[in-house]
């Protein structure tokens, strides 16, 4: 029943409730729009894939990637973290410093790279962490996000950062 709700109330009652976030995404739901990426996937592989390009020219400035990518220095450098964690982008100090992948482009998938900056695999949370609701021990829709999630992990791990550099002019 709440969902319905959730549907019907109206943009003034959410944004009054500051629920803006749920009203778009109920509003997106309501009229069949696809599940989007959040940012961090968005503009943390768009970074990668500058990095990929110039794999061979050595690191790479972050106000390079910024500019040519129209993401602030401040941003591209949050999430740059969770890459280094994850092994993926090292760093190099100095005055020919910058930053770089740690492997070639090759070995490296766009699956491990959404992953590393989004925490997790599930498209819900209840998919990496299914004690946190209550639900899901019996839950159709956990099933659902679970299976999803595995679909689209399983095509982003099929696609290497590049195979995904060669099919920009594909678009």
């Amino acid at each position: 029943m709440k969902s319905k709700e959730a549907i019907s109330i109206n943009s003034n009652q959410y944004l009054d409730r500051g629920l803006s976030r749920h009203y778009t995404i109920a509003k997106e739901y309501r009229n069949g729009y696809d599940m989007k990426f959040s940012t961090r996937s968005r503009y943390g592989t768009r970074m990668v894939l500058d990095l990929a390009k110039r794999f061979d020219e050595g690191p790479v400035r972050i106000g390079d990637i910024a500019e040519r990518e129209g993401i602030s220095v401040k941003y591209l450098e949050q999430l740059i973290i969770p890459l280094k964690r994850a092994n993926y982008i090292k760093s190099v100090r100095g005055p020919k410093g910058g930053h770089m992948l740690s492997r070639h482009p090759e070995q490296i998938t766009v699956g491990e790279v959404v992953k590393a900056l989004e925490g997790g695999v599930g498209l819900a949370k209840c998919v990496d962490h299914p004690e946190k609701c209550e639900k899901s021990p019996g839950c159709v829709t956990r099933n659902i996000w679970k299976a999803a999630s595995k679909a689209m992990y399983d095509k982003l791990d099929s696609m290497t950062l590049s195979g995904a550099i060669s099919l920009e002019g594909d678009l």
